[in-house]
Order: structure tokens, then C-alpha cells, then sequence
């Protein structure tokens, strides 16, 4: 498709760029029927294109996008998300991905073509992005699209939120957070020894990466349960903090978990053990022990999570289920030491640390109100 220059003058008419943008978006939504949102990510990559090569090059005047949305929105009553905002949204999109997804051949394709046209023809010969990654891509939305553009810069971490958003349902303003605390980094690295003790090397990786290894507990306020010290804070009372706070503790954790119960009766030659939260997870069809510790790392901790894993598999893991895994959450660890000790440990196991709001610099948590103060204000 040829695409028209336009003059500088900002009188000019822009009937050809509304008439063309029309068509593709009547031509998208006849088969959105079928494709849904990877159809309008395809028209939104093209229009984007579109937009990109006429208005970079200053094909259009000053204004052109507002008008050009003004004028889409009047000559089609009831059309939503092309405004003036969405449309330059649309061009980041296309320039942000361009370079990664296109080779010199596809350059050529008209781009309100592009969303006929294969997935597979968008790949360069040399690109590391695989076919599965292209389907993931096409089932995030184009809002969850630009909050990862706008937030991440880097291409390597925009795939692993892509993933992350999609495997664990994270809505836009979730989504939102976690890349301002850079939750990309912490996935796939907790010091582990899964490698060693799950069999199967797809649920060794699998497991690996539905874990952190670090977390943020940000619902647990230690000054709003009345203490000052952050020493005098011991496993009791963040475990009960979690339980009360479980649903916000299990969208930090990850995917597919369910809650089994805190401080979990396990009995073995009359001998008594409290593990402190017990979830199961769906997708790894296995139990996990969560072990709290409010020090640094010990490596008796990997000892205690040994025998609650023991007893759990012995006494409680049903027929059908995997080998259950243990989790060490403390307050600080070293990961070369960890990665170090626990893989002569027989059964799957992690170490992660965690943070709570009494860790804010000490500087920002002076800044800020006294709780009791906001409370008799509002």
C-alpha cells in the first residue's frame, strides 16, 4: 500500500489517512469475531506503522492525531479506544516492537495488511523470539501492552512480564505494580535445589519459576500491630499478619495457590510438628511448606523444612500428587552460601527473603504521617 504525504499546513485535510484507518478498522472488526484480541493487536501494529511513517517524517502537520481521532470518532458514532492518546499509543506499540518482530522483507508489507498476513512472517530468520512467545503475545491486551512499554525498557524483561501477566492472571494495575518493583528480576533466580531433587526437568523449571526470590509484604505495617523494634518481632506475629491478610499473601506468592492452614498438625512416633503455612499448588499439583524466619539465613532452617517434607510426604501427599516442596522465607540470606549447602538436601527446596514496610529508608518513613494521626483524620 502507498503511503500519502501530506504538507506541514495544519489546514490540511486528512480524509485519506481517516479513510484508510477506517477501512482497516471495519475490516478488523469482521474478524475480530474469530481472533478477538490478537486481531485488534494486529490492527493496532498496523495503524501504528501507519501512523509512525507520516507522522515522524512530518508527512502531517502539528495537530494531525488529534484531528485525524476527532475526525474517526464523529464518521463513526460509538467507536471506542482511538483517541487521540490510544492512537500514539498504537505508534509506540508498532516502533517499540518493530524492530524486534520485522526482518528487511516484511518492512515492505502494507501495514494495514499486517493483520492477514501469518504470525510467523513477522519473524526475522535471526529473532530469538519462538512461536510460543508469539502466541503469548497475542493473548495480552493492548492495555497491558503499553503499561509494559511504558514501564519496562528493556525487551528481555517485557517478554518475561508478558509471561508473567498472562500465567498469573495479573490485571492491569497489578501488572502496573510489579513492574515499579521489578519483580522480573526476583523470578526464576530464588537459590534452590530443584535442579537435583524434582525428576522431571520441565517441572524442575516450572517450579523454579513460580517462585521468587525475594517478596514484598507490604500489608503487614509493623507499627500498626503496635510494634516499634523491628527485633521484638518474632515468627508468630508475621505468620499471623499473613493469615489475615492470606489473599493479598497469595496474589504476592503466585499462580495457583490454595491455603491449607497455618501451624499444620503433622504427628510421626508420637513426635509433633507445626509447620507454619501450608498451601497446594494446582499448577505444580504438589503441597508447599512455607517456614518463616524473621533472622538470616541458618542452615538448621534446611534441616526443620526436611523432616516437615518427610512427614508430609509419608502422611499426608496424596497418590496422585508430586514430591511436596519447602520454602525458607527469611528476613536476609546469602545466595551463594544457600546455593552452596542445599544441594545435598534430598528433597526440593528454596530459600527467598522478604520485606515489609518497616524496611522503607529510614528517611522516606519519617516523611510520611504517623498512622494514628491519618486514622483521627479521617
Amino acid at each position: 500500500m502507498k503511503i500519502e504525504k501530506f504538507s506541514s499546513n495544519p489546514t490540511t485535510d486528512y480524509s485519506v489517512a481517516v479513510n484508510t484507518i477506517k477501512e482497516a478498522i471495519l475490516r478488523s472488526q469482521y474478524q475480530a469475531a474469530k481472533l478477538v484480541n490478537r486481531e485488534m493487536l494486529s490492527l493496532y501494529y498496523g495503524i501504528g506503522r501507519y501512523i509512525s511513517a507520516n507522522s515522524r517524517e512530518r508527512f502531517w502537520g502539528t495537530g494531525a492525531i488529534k484531528a485525524i481521532s476527532e475526525r474517526l470518532r464523529k464518521d463513526m458514532p460509538g467507536l471506542k479506544g482511538f483517541s487521540e492518546s490510544s492512537l500514539k499509543n498504537m505508534r509506540m506499540f508498532y516502533e517499540e516492537w518493530s524492530p524486534v518482530f520485522e526482518s528487511k522483507d516484511t518492512l515492505a508489507i502494507s501495514p494495514i495488511m499486517i493483520g492477514e498476513i501469518e504470525t510467523t512472517l513477522l519473524l526475522s530468520p535471526k529473532s530469538p523470539i519462538t512461536i510460543d512467545d508469539l502466541e503469548l503475545f497475542g493473548n495480552l491486551s493492548f492495555t497491558h501492552h503499553v503499561r509494559i512499554l511504558n514501564g519496562e525498557k528493556d525487551v528481555a524483561k517485557r517478554w518475561k512480564y508478558i509471561k508473567l501477566a498472562l500465567e498469573n492472571k495479573w490485571d492491569t494495575r497489578f501488572l502496573q505494580q510489579q513492574i515499579k518493583e521489578n519483580v522480573a528480576d526476583h523470578y526464576g533466580v530464588m537459590p534452590s535445589n530443584f535442579g537435583v531433587t524434582i525428576k522431571d526437568s520441565r517441572d524442575a523449571i516450572k517450579a523454579l519459576s513460580m517462585f521468587k526470590d525475594e517478596y514484598l509484604l507490604d500489608f503487614i505495617n509493623t507499627e500498626e500491630i503496635g510494634i516499634r523494634d523491628y527485633q521484638d518481632i518474632d515468627e508468630r506475629v508475621v505468620e499471623k499478619e499473613i493469615v489475615h491478610n492470606i489473599k493479598k499473601f497469595i496474589m504476592t506468592f503466585g499462580r495457583d495457590f490454595a491455603f491449607v492452614g497455618n501451624q499444620y498438625h503433622l504427628e510421626v512416633f508420637s513426635h509433633d510438628f507445626f509447620p507454619d503455612l501450608l498451601f497446594f499448588n494446582r499448577e505444580l499439583n504438589c503441597l508447599v511448606v512455607v517456614e518463616l524466619k524473621t533472622g538470616d539465613f541458618k542452615t538448621s532452617y534446611l534441616a526443620q523444612l526436611m523432616t516437615y517434607l518427610r512427614i508430609l510426604d509419608d502422611k499426608v501427599k496424596k497418590p496422585h500428587e508430586n514430591p511436596s516442596i519447602g520454602i525458607v522465607l527469611c528476613k536476609t540470606a546469602d545466595k551463594d552460601f544457600v546455593e552452596y549447602v542445599i544441594q545435598d538436601y534430598a528433597k526440593p527446596m528454596g530459600v527467598a527473603t522478604y520485606r515489609m514496610n518497616s524496611d522503607m529508608p529510614e528517611k522516606l518513613r519519617e516523611a510520611l504521617p504517623d498512622v494514628e494521626d491519618l486514622k483521627k483524620l479521617l
